[in-house]
């Protein structure tokens, strides 16, 4: 099974996990690089799951950095669902809770988050651009079991409610 995370800000990353080989990239630049990735790792494999962070505007952003922080997500939800792989939203608590207590300074949280992308991972190249996508990625092979038996693995844009 090849399992995805996607942290979809565009200082964010993808992540591609196939059969224990990892990969992962920062944000691609344009849509059709975004979307080569997906078409990359799909071109011989039916049996895949995405997990993509379900993210909102935040106090504070301006209007511009809302704008494309939105348009990002979206770009990379109708990639997945063009390209018919199976996903699911998933607020970063939710994740994040899998991997015990975070640190509440964000700085702190992404180093922390960075570092245990990089235990998990020591032969890989970890980036704060690619290790909230990696952590995603294993929590989606982690729980592959559960998505497996269950609507998630048959049908796709499956939202989580919490």
């Amino acid at each position: 099974m090849i399992n995805i995370g996607i942290d979809p800000g565009v200082n964010g990353g993808i992540a591609i996990i196939d059969n224990g080989h990892i990969e992962a990239i920062k944000c691609p630049d344009t849509v059709k690089d975004m979307a080569d990735v997906i078409k990359d790792a799909k071109w011989d494999c039916v049996n895949m799951f995405c997990i993509i962070e379900k993210v909102h505007s935040m106090p504070g952003q301006g209007v511009a950095s809302t704008f494309k922080f939105g348009k990002n997500y979206g770009q990379w939800l109708g990639i997945l669902a063009a390209h018919g792989v199976p996903y699911k939203e998933v607020p970063p608590q939710k994740w994040m809770k899998y991997y015990g207590a975070m640190p509440k300074d964000k700085t702190k949280r992404k180093n922390h988050i960075k570092h245990l992308a990089q235990s998990l991972y020591p032969n890989i190249k970890i980036t704060l651009k690619t290790s909230d996508a990696i952590l995603l990625a294993n929590w989606c092979r982690e729980i592959a079991p559960d998505i497996s038996d269950s609507p998630l693995a048959t049908g796709f844009m499956q939202k989580d409610e919490g």
